[in-house]
């Protein structure tokens, strides 16, 4: 390490994202996982695991809302 670093040129913030713009990831259960690559492998479509997911909690969502 250096005894000193110079920060003349730096620019606060330069890497700064919000939060509402980073993308998290998320962890299945190992079954759940399992349960969508098991009916993705039956099923002949190019429909993503991610694709999935989403639209299952879209609709759950949209179950909620009416509530």
């Amino acid at each position: 390490m250096k005894q000193e670093y110079d920060f003349t040129h730096a620019e606060q913030g330069n890497f700064y994202r919000p939060l509402e713009d980073l993308d998290i990831p998320i962890y299945l259960d190992k079954e759940v996982k399992d349960y969508f690559l098991k009916m993705l492998s039956k099923k002949d479509s190019n429909v993503s695991i991610n694709e999935i997911i989403n639209s299952l909690l879209k609709k759950d969502i949209e179950i909620s809302d009416k509530l």
